[in-house]
């Protein structure tokens, strides 16, 4: 955060400002306020306070805690007696969030230095983008860029509050379950470069087609800074005509070249682990092999995404290669790769648990497919332990269904749908996934997988330890929406 007084705070957010309970101004103003939190236990000297009510807990309960740890002001929508510190009274806090992060980002482009805002979105791919290009990104300067997918009018303001004197680049990454929210978030943090990945049918529930989807993924070109950038994605149709609304120069990124002016892979292959090995041919004609640290085989569109900012910024094609090798771990439970024992059982865990859409569970089932252990010896035992998708509207039970039959041509050895016994919805969806793979394996003929829909994840451990213990080569993908618990089981697993 750059450095402000608590009166400038007070003006950015047009709030009132309150002295441990009496209206009127400062007297000896206190120090500087330089970072700002809505978690009372992560405030401490100099930082802004957003007291915001939540469905459990509300923050201005915290007020005269965070004053006792160093806090310089909090804001908040009614005073609150003997807070112990400055206090601006606004309407609307989570509003008022999102006016000090624009503030803050206005405060840095009046700062000597270069610094440029990279926005980004998609239906799949955010986070994981995200975590490419920052990497990246910091190779050339300092980098600010959220943790794990704060993308929405609470997790991007508190990321651009992070933004300081020095910072280089910002990477932001916006999500939306409704048209104008990605709208919103531009005006909060105006991109200079802004990055379409993919658009799909994530929150289709909520939109109701993907035309909508695409006409809500669009704002991030049209909140771009005059004479902006936009990178879109070449291969995807719903994409492609975002180029005409761009306000200046479009650079594209694709699986094999369509179009000038553009990034794109060729000879793309995976190794035994699925890390994707291809050639990157640069937008000016140069060339460098890639090999990805991260597995996914559908990260080739994510890292060339990275990539083609990355350069358009400045770093070399050889520079990039170095940096996407060396990238091991992005932010969890996202194709993340493990060794489980527990209770005389052991197998490799392929965790990809923090969340789901129809895409994104074929491209983990792929990546399931294309696992091989490290010495070839022996063929893997494949299991897909798949939870319920959330937000696809009346096409909901179709989809799950449509997944689970994806999942049994796939060649697995075993698809468990894990539902819910206190949940009837996320049961019957569950369900549905296991009748899609079960209706597969009826019609045809290859090697039919084992299909079991169990109700909670503790039966779901229990299916998987019992087939690892009669399978030494073993390996569990793990992949659902965050409310079918699948996440909760990767960390109990992490725990061993």
């Amino acid at each position: 955060m750059v450095p402000m007084s608590v009166e400038e705070i007070a003006q950015a957010v047009s709030g009132r400002l309150v002295e441990d309970g009496a209206p009127g101004r400062l007297g000896a103003s206190p120090a500087p306020a330089t970072n700002t939190v809505s978690d009372s236990r992560q405030a401490g000297v100099g930082s802004v306070f957003v007291a915001i009510r939540g469905e459990r807990v509300d923050g201005h309960d915290f007020v005269p805690a965070v004053a006792a740890q160093g806090a310089v002001t909090a804001i908040v929508d009614h005073e609150i007696a003997d807070a112990g510190l400055p206090q601006i009274v606004v309407d609307d806090t989570v509003a008022a969030l999102g006016e000090l992060a624009r503030h803050n980002i206005a405060r840095r482009r009046e700062l000597p230095g270069d610094f440029d805002l990279i926005g980004l979105t998609g239906s799949v791919g955010k986070t994981t983008t995200k975590d490419l290009l920052s990497s990246l990104l910091a190779t050339l300067g300092p980098t600010v860029a959220p943790v794990g997918s704060f993308n929405n009018e609470i997790g991007l303001p508190l990321t651009a509050l992070k933004v300081g004197a020095d910072t280089r680049f910002f990477v932001a990454e916006m999500g939306a379950n409704h048209v104008g929210e990605i709208a919103r978030l531009t005006r909060i943090a105006p991109p200079d470069t802004a990055i379409v990945l993919k658009v799909g049918v994530a929150h289709l529930g909520e939109f109701g087609s993907r035309e909508r989807i695409a006409q809500a993924k669009s704002e991030i070109v049209q909140g771009l800074v005059p004479g902006g950038l936009a990178v879109l994605n070449a291969d995807d149709d719903h994409v492609t005509p975002m180029a005409e609304i761009a306000p200046g120069d479009v650079l594209w990124f694709g699986e094999g070249r369509s179009r000038d002016n553009e990034v794109f892979a060729m000879d793309i292959a995976a190794d035994h682990a699925d890390h994707a090995e291809f050639t990157l041919i640069a937008a000016d004609g140069d060339r460098v092999d890639v090999h990805l640290g991260i597995p996914g085989l559908h990260n080739v569109m994510n890292a060339l995404a990275a990539s083609a900012v990355a350069m358009h910024y400045g770093m070399t094609p050889e520079a990039v290669a170095s940096t996407l090798a060396a990238q091991h771990v992005i932010s969890p439970h996202r194709m993340a790769l493990s060794e489980v024992s527990r209770e005389g059982a052991s197998f490799t865990l392929i965790d990809d648990s923090f969340n789901a859409n129809p895409d994104s569970m074929k491209a983990g089932l792929d990546g399931l497919k294309a696992w091989q252990p490290a010495d070839g010896a022996h063929a893997p035992f494949r299991v897909a332990l798949l939870g319920a998708m959330l937000e696809l509207g009346p096409a909901e039970t179709e989809l799950h269904a449509s997944i689970g039959e994806y999942a049994a041509e796939q060649g697995l050895d075993a698809i468990i749908a894990v539902g819910s016994a206190t949940d009837a919805h996320l049961d019957a969806l569950a369900g549905a996934l296991a009748g899609g793979a079960s209706g597969a394996d009826e019609a045809r003929d290859a090697h039919a997988p084992l299909v079991e829909h169990v109700h909670d994840v503790d039966a779901a451990e229990r299916l998987v330890l019992e087939l690892a213990a009669h399978h030494p080569d073993t390996v569990v993908l793990l992949k659902g929406s965050h409310v079918s618990g699948l996440s909760a089981l990767a960390e109990r697993w992490a725990r061993n």
